[in-house]
């Protein structure tokens, strides 16, 4: 197909750049167990280091970390549908739950301790305040009682 400069002006912004306001994110390919099986199947059968080896691989878009990564979950038995995550089980979900709720109480009891430190000056403050104020009503009473016996 030809594109006159016309058309390429219309598809293209002042800086050149492609104006389709559809913008898309690379998506990641995901393998079930049964073609990551018959791709590691195929590999194996053709012989090391032959050349039939990477036109199936360069046939399926793949890269020989695949292959390495594939065989490992095999050996393994986790060959997985996904990407290579291994699927999460029940019992580390509840241990990554414990974790999360560990966490936060450990900074609920940061947070209260240093609380209670707060609390604990301001009392150790009062207290000294109503001694204090203890004492002077103790001297004030005293003047004021040796002031009346000087006036009798």
């Amino acid at each position: 197909m030809t594109m006159t400069l016309a058309d390429q002006a219309a598809m293209t912004g002042q800086d050149g750049q492609v104006t389709d306001k559809r913008v898309s994110r690379p998506v990641r390919r995901t393998f079930t167990a049964a073609y990551k099986a018959r791709i590691l199947a195929a590999f194996d059968a053709l012989p090391e280091g032959s050349p039939e080896r990477g036109a199936l691989m360069r046939k399926e878009r793949l890269y020989h970390s695949h292959i390495e990564h594939w065989r490992k979950q095999q050996e393994n038995g986790t060959l997985a549908s996904s990407t290579g995550k291994p699927k999460k089980d029940a019992g580390s979900e509840e241990l990554a739950r414990l974790r999360a709720e560990n966490k936060k109480l450990k900074a609920d009891a940061a947070r209260l301790e240093a609380r209670n430190e707060k609390l604990t000056s301001e009392l150790g403050k009062t207290k000294t305040a109503l001694d204090i104020a203890g004492k002077a009503f103790a001297l004030l009473e005293d003047i004021s009682g040796g002031a009346d016996s000087d006036a009798n």
